[in-house]
């Protein structure tokens, strides 16, 4: 089958690392390796941070002409049309402009795959892209929800055309790395200056304004308050808010290693290396990291908010706290840096349930009965 995909928020090919490049990747490569023809419909990058009605129009305007070059395409040459268009990450600030309009013209299947709706949108300086989004969603013929947390508003606007879709990850390398755990460890220790006789606690984001900051400030707050149960913190990622990170640990001092951004290799054998994950998850709409980390054998501490539930089962492959605030995330620290074996037992968890339910075998197998749902080509 060849399908026709788009990324309205942030193209997959865009040059900079983030969660939502990283998806979009998943999703393309989930469908190739089902054996699908994947086309890249366009690079227009809708996202329109601050609600500008110049710059929503201007989008609006080169997703027509884009339209445009695809269909006198489509029409001259039949066998590029796709058999299905498929949308990846639809909301006010992110409107698909090429979807619908293809679907109307041409009568194609029309997937959106993680989507939102916030009616507070409909007015005030995102209400055009609402608009856009909302018509995005009345026209697909499935809508997944990529978090049990955006589900219930997608059913109120898009009926039993929304349904839930679980993240997933390409879980090879992580738990491969999981296999090496000790050697991993030493290397580790050795180029970044890790103690071996403590646990790691490990926590991985991109140092940005916003929810991510919030999230490694709250883990600044919480850890002096477990300071006596003899963890070293290692902190992964880098950004335009590293300084202020780097200021809010400086009071651990050296019981905190920075390592900056990491190649895919050493984040997997860090994951593994490591003993405890823990991260706020301020705002976070599930955290990719918290699933690479039990792909890798790490058990997680984060807290039952938005989409993480989804993904870290509670006292089986981690441990969610009720809310954000550091103390109650330093007794959960507490527990768990007391219980090697409940560590273990979690670690052990892990890996078997993300490859149950969260990888890309378990995405294809849920891609492929959609696809017969919606009575397309195996």
């Amino acid at each position: 089958m060849r399908i026709g995909f788009y990324a309205p928020l942030k193209p997959p090919d865009h040059p900079a690392p983030s969660g939502d490049r990283r998806v979009a990747r998943l999703f393309m490569a989930a469908l190739r390796g089902m054996g699908h023809d994947i086309d890249l419909l366009s690079d227009l990058r809708s996202f329109n941070r601050d609600g500008d009605a110049v710059h929503e129009a201007a989008t609006a305007e080169a997703a027509a002409a884009a339209v445009d070059r695809l269909s006198h395409r489509w029409l001259q040459e039949a066998s590029r049309k796709p058999d299905l268009l498929f949308t990846y990450h639809v909301y006010h600030k992110a409107a698909d402009y090429i979807g619908p309009a293809l679907k109307q013209r041409f009568g194609l299947p029309y997937v959106i795959a993680e989507a939102s709706d916030s009616p507070r949108r409909r007015e005030g300086a995102w209400a055009k892209g609402y608009v856009q989004a909302a018509q995005a969603l009345s026209a697909a013929d499935a809508v997944l929800a990529i978090t049990r947390y955006d589900l219930p508003p997608l059913i109120a606007c898009a009926g039993a055309r929304a349904q839930y879709f679980a993240p997933f990850i390409d879980t090879a390398p992580f738990m491969a790395a999981a296999t090496q755990r000790q050697q991993h460890r030493k290397v580790l220790s050795a180029r970044f200056g890790l103690p071996l006789d403590r646990p790691w606690l490990l926590a991985v984001g991109m140092m940005r304004s916003g929810d991510k900051l919030a999230s490694f400030q709250r883990l600044a707050e919480t850890l002096p308050l477990a300071a006596d149960m003899g963890w070293h913190g290692i902190l992964v990622g880098d950004g335009p808010e590293r300084h202020t990170v780097q200021a809010a640990f400086a009071p651990l001092h050296n019981r905190i290693t920075l390592t900056g951004q990491l190649d895919a290799d050493s984040l997997a054998a860090l994951y593994a290396a490591s003993d405890l994950y823990i991260w706020p998850a301020v705002n976070e709409a599930y955290g990719m990291a918290l699933l690479e980390a039990q792909a890798a054998a790490l058990p997680v501490l984060s807290v039952n908010t938005r989409g993480v539930p989804d993904i870290v089962a509670h006292g089986e492959t981690g441990w969610l706290t009720a809310d954000d605030q550091p103390q109650t995330l330093a007794s959960a620290l507490h527990n768990l840096l007391g219980d090697q074996a409940l560590r273990q037992r979690m670690a052990a968890a892990a890996p078997l349930r993300v490859a149950r339910d969260l990888s890309m075998g378990a995405a294809q197998a849920r891609l492929q009965t959609l696809f017969t749902q919606l009575g397309l080509p195996a």
